[in-house]
């Protein structure tokens, strides 16, 4: 993983950290802290699976509706649509915190340069975030080799589930991001607890579990108790328990609808309700089983 790029023109706030404007105008609840001197705000926007056909103009209508971060990855195959939905924008580019993946660990420069060329290809083109996907995946020579870490599985059988690959003694890039899937349903404490413990912020990929717990009791209980959309209680578990959720979607009503959430809270036993569901229940690959 990389540490976030440094170029966000930027206002500096009482904790002597950095934020983008439009970051600071939603307030403090709408980013974490991810690294020392760089903020990244905590609702962001995902376009995985978004068609690259349409990806431009539902990219346009996640900043319209007020996102400043943008989720993308080299294998979802519209990088070149997000980063043109931005430069034809009305919003700076250093307004919009963006966040591309690298997929495979063989040829990491120069898919690294690739990245950049396609998602923002200026001159002085950036990305304020390079995420490596699948980190355990690939030859372990080619990831120390780039990378510089050392990977190590845990012994123990309760020691992060036994399978999640613990990354330590890194010599040029710190560890400040894990995406990992999350949701009432799928809450990896131990994953969790390890990152929190270091300091690690958590992006929840499959927030709203992919539309399939829409009908789920529970959760229809708190949304006809707090007036909202099943996704938008979604969203803000996720938020309060201080995630960062990447929700998606192609429709401009949901993505509107994906941001409202600051303008109320879950209860304690809200929560707790939601907390309580959790199965270990994934909707997407898990990759700790990966080999």
């Amino acid at each position: 993983m990389a540490a976030p790029n440094n170029r966000d023109a930027a206002i500096t706030l009482n904790s002597g950290v950095q934020a983008s404007p439009l970051q600071r105008s939603l307030g403090s609840s709408a980013w974490i802290c991810a690294h020392p001197d760089r903020q990244i705000p905590q609702l962001g926007f995902g376009v995985y699976r978004s068609p690259p056909e349409i990806t431009s103009r539902t990219v346009l209508a996640a900043l319209d509706a007020g996102y400043r971060h943008i989720d993308s990855a080299q294998w979802y195959f519209n990088e070149e649509q997000v980063g043109s939905a931005i430069q034809s924008s009305s919003y700076p580019r250093s307004s919009v915190f963006l966040t591309t993946k690298l997929g495979h660990a063989d040829r990491i420069m120069e898919r690294l340069e690739e990245g950049v060329a396609m998602i923002d290809p200026r001159p002085d083109g950036y990305v304020d975030l390079y995420t490596r996907a699948d980190g355990g995946a690939g030859e372990e020579a080619a990831r120390r080799n780039d990378w510089g870490i050392k990977l190590v599985r845990p012994h123990r059988e309760d020691d992060l589930s036994g399978t999640h690959v613990e990354m330590e003694g890194y010599s040029r890039i710190p560890l400040v991001i894990n995406q990992i899937e999350l949701h009432p349903w799928c809450q990896q404490p131990a994953i969790v607890s390890y990152c929190q413990a270091r300091n690690i912020a958590l992006e929840a990929y499959s927030p709203l579990v992919q539309g399939k717990k829409a009908s789920d009791p529970t959760l229809t209980k708190i949304a006809k108790e707090t007036g909202k959309t099943w996704a938008q209680v979604l969203i803000r578990w996720s938020l309060q328990r201080g995630f960062i959720p990447l929700p998606k979607s192609d429709s401009r009503d949901r993505i509107i609808a994906n941001i409202d959430v600051f303008d109320f809270q879950l209860t304690v036993g809200q929560m707790l309700a939601l907390n309580a569901l959790d199965k270990d229940e994934h909707v997407c690959l898990n990759p700790t089983e990966c080999p």
